[in-house]
């Protein structure tokens, strides 16, 4: 299995601490507070509800869209409803596209998001974080669009990750997934801080949903998910409250980082850089409590999640201190 964010027990067993400052995932840390679930609950097998499909399709701006067991599902599903393609998957990004495209046949070929206009040109299908994870780089709308209708125009897919977009979806394409073999992924793990219920969308149309439903079968998504996702869904208020509240953070993050030399990219929810001491980096803040994301391979270099408490930032401004003093 590829390597991913988290893994505190790993953190634990290896430093033997247990007072960690989890900055590795990227998630809000100030997650959306999950309301009482209904007394059946956790009795009846879930059906798929159509209020929760509504939710998810206004609050996206979507036609129409599946919901998933996480996009996580989605991403190992979707290279199996395809004949052998060519596949171009924008590179640094989320590992897990590149894994499971090339586990089914296709010819996959990982290429920098600098060089993907003209790999569009050959390309059966073309995969993109937007923005990506975990550099931040994202590609403007109007691009991706046109990339969409080029593919379309000899039966390819244009798939778009757009997990950490809730931040900032001036480049989403959600709303123009009528539009053939657009496949759009969102999930609310990351804007809402609600990972652990492993509980995404796919938007696009009906000949890729429906048998994209069907590969999943009949309870991908449990029923305690959906009404909680329902309910952080329609809750506008809140959903207002936090993006004020990340911007603000992702601001101070941005600084604080910026007032000990290293120059990041990042939305939001995460920083990235490319650190030419990474591993040295990592082991500095991980003996300190802190537990970062290490990228050892394409994107070489540390991302930083937000700290959840004005204690969290001390620790994470004392540690970038001792780094720079060392």
């Amino acid at each position: 299995m590829l390597e991913h964010g988290g893994k505190l027990r790993e953190a634990a067993q290896r430093y033997g601490r247990n007072d960690w400052l989890d900055l590795s995932t990227g998630l809000n840390p100030g997650g959306y507070p999950a309301p009482a679930l209904a007394p059946d609950a956790w009795h009846r097998l879930p059906e798929h509800d159509p209020a929760l499909l509504q939710a998810a399709q206004c609050y996206y701006r979507a036609p129409r869209m599946l919901a998933v067991a996480g996009t996580q599902a989605a991403i190992q599903a979707l290279p199996r409803l395809r004949a052998p393609s060519r596949v171009v998957v924008a590179s640094p990004s989320y590992a897990e596209h590149l894994h499971h495209w090339s586990q089914h046949g296709h010819r996959t070929s990982p290429v920098p998001y600098s060089e993907l206009d003209a790999a569009v040109a050959t390309a059966g299908v073309v995969v993109v974080c937007n923005p990506n994870n975990p550099t931040g780089a994202f590609v403007p709308r109007t691009t991706l669009l046109q990339w969409a209708e080029a593919l379309a125009t000899r039966g390819g897919w244009l798939v778009v990750d757009e997990a950490f977009a809730d931040t900032d979806d001036t480049h989403s394409l959600a709303d123009a997934t009528q539009a053939a073999g657009l496949v759009v992924l969102r999930s609310v793990g990351k804007f809402f801080g609600l990972a652990g219920l492993r509980l995404g969308f796919v938007a696009a149309r009906d000949d890729i949903l429906a048998p994209l439903a069907d590969m999943l079968g009949p309870w991908a998504v449990s029923g305690p998910a959906q009404q909680v996702a329902r309910a952080a869904l329609e809750d506008r208020a809140w959903q207002g409250a936090a993006q004020e509240k990340l911007h603000a953070a992702g601001t101070r993050l941005r600084a604080l980082l910026a007032s000990h030399g290293i120059v990041s990219n990042g939305t939001s929810l995460f920083q990235w850089w490319p650190e030419p001491l990474a591993d040295e980096f990592h082991d500095h803040m991980a003996r300190r409590g802190i537990w970062v994301r290490l990228f050892r391979e394409a994107a070489r270099g540390i991302r930083l999640g937000l700290p959840p408490d004005e204690t969290g930032w001390q620790r994470l401004e004392l540690a970038l201190n001792e780094w720079m003093n060392r």
